[in-house]
C-alpha cells in the first residue's frame, strides 16, 4: 500500500513512518517542520518521499495524495494552552487543514483517511472510564477543533464515500516527544527536568489523572485503523484503560531514574481537564487493538531514549 502521513516528521508521525517502512509500504510524508524534525526521519529518509509543506497548502496536499491508498492525518496544533491563547491558529491548522486533507483525498480517490482526534473532545466528565458514546463537551479550542474534524470526516463519508476512521488519542508519550516547548507533553517535560536536575513543574495539585499511552501502542492503532475491514465511519478511544495521577507518575519516574522527583506546584491551567481514562473495549473488539507496552515499561523506555538522545546532543 501507499500511505501519506501528514506530520510524518513529528513525534507520533515519525514513529508511524518507521513502522510503515519496516512493513514494506510506500510512504509519502508531508510536514512543514514547524514542530517536526528532519532528524526524526534520518533512518528512513532514503526510503520515503518527503514533501516540505503545510496542510494549509491545498495544492501541495493534492500532489501528495496522488496514487495514495490511505492518509494518516496527524498534523495538528496539539497544545491546549496554546489553543486558548491563539484559537485562530488552532482553527486554521486543525479545522481548515483537515478539510484540505479530506478534499484532496476525495479528489485523488484515496480509499481511507485515519484522523488523529483526541480525548479532549469529551471535556470534563465524572464518569470514568470514558466510552466513545459519551457526550462531547470540549472546554478548549483544541478539543473543539478535533470534534469539528470528526464531524467533517463523517460528512465526507456520507456524501462522497471516503472511508474515515477517527482515533481519540489519550495522553501519548515516548521517544521523540520534544520537551523544549512549554506546550509539550507533560512526561517529556518531566524527563527533561529530571535530566537537567531541576524541579518538574505540576500545574495544579498533582492529583489530576491521565491515561498515558506509549507511542508504540498508538502506532499499532494507526496501522490497524488503516487496514481493518468494517472500521470505516467508526471512532475509537486509544489509551490503555488505566490512569495515573501526576504525583504517582513522578514517584515512578523517581524510582526508575534514581533522581529526585519532587514537584514544584503552580496554578492550574485553563482548558485542562481534571481526569481522563479510556474505555478501549471497542478498539479491542473492532480493531484488535491491544496496548502491549504497559505504562511503567514505557516510562523506562522513554527515559532510556531521552538520556541517550541528550547525551548524544551534548557530545557526551
Amino acid at each position: 500500500m501507499r500511505y501519506l502521513v501528514t506530520g510524518g516528521a513529528g513525534f507520533i508521525g515519525s514513529n508511524t513512518v518507521d513502522e510503515l517502512v519496516r512493513r514494506g509500504h510506500e510512504v509519502v510524508v508531508l510536514d512543514d517542520f514547524s514542530a517536526g524534525k528532519a532528524g526524526n526521519l534520518a533512518q528512513v529518509r532514503s526510503k520515503i518521499q518527503l514533501m516540505e509543506a503545510s496542510v494549509t497548502n491545498f495544492d501541495a496536499l493534492r500532489e501528495a495524495c496522488r496514487g495514495v491508498d490511505c492518509v494518516i492525518h496527524l498534523v495538528a496544533q496539539t497544545s491546549v494552552p496554546r489553543s486558548v491563547e491563539d484559537p485562530i491558529e488552532t482553527n486554521l491548522v486543525n479545522v481548515s487543514g483537515t478539510l484540505n486533507v479530506l478534499v484532496a483525498a476525495r479528489d485523488a480517490k484515496v480509499k481511507r483517511v485515519v484522523f488523529a482526534s483526541s480525548c479532549a473532545v469529551y471535556g470534563k466528565t465524572s464518569v470514568l472510564p470514558i466510552r466513545e458514546s459519551a457526550g462531547l463537551a470540549p472546554i478548549s479550542p483544541y478539543g473543539l477543533s478535533k470534534q469539528i474534524g470528526e464531524a467533517y470526516g463523517r460528512v465526507f463519508r456520507e456524501l462522497y464515500g471516503l472511508e474515515f476512521v477517527a482515533l481519540r488519542y489519550f495522553n501519548v508519550f515516548g521517544p521523540r516527544q520534544d520537551p523544549s516547548s512549554p506546550y509539550s507533553g507533560v512526561l517529556s517535560v518531566f524527563n527533561a527536568a529530571l535530566r537537567g536536575g531541576t524541579q518538574p513543574i505540576v500545574y495544579g495539585d498533582g492529583e489530576q489523572s491521565r491515561d498515558f499511552v506509549y507511542v508504540k501502542n498508538v502506532v499499532e492503532a494507526n496501522l490497524l485503523a488503516a487496514e481493518a475491514k468494517g472500521a470505516s465511519d467508526l471512532i475509537f478511544n486509544i489509551g490503555t484503560g488505566n490512569r495515573y495521577t501526576l504525583n504517582q507518575t513522578l514517584a515512578l519516574l523517581g524510582r526508575i531514574t534514581g533522581r529526585p522527583a519532587v514537584a514544584k506546584y503552580a496554578s492550574a491551567r485553563e482548558g485542562d481537564i481534571r481526569d481522563s481514562q479510556a474505555d478501549i473495549a471497542l478498539a479491542r473488539e473492532a480493531l484488535g487493538y491491544q496496548p502491549h507496552v504497559e505504562f511503567e515499561e514505557g516510562l523506562k523506555k522513554t527515559w532510556e531514549w531521552f538520556s541517550a538522545d541528550q547525551s548524544a546532543a551534548s557530545g557526551r
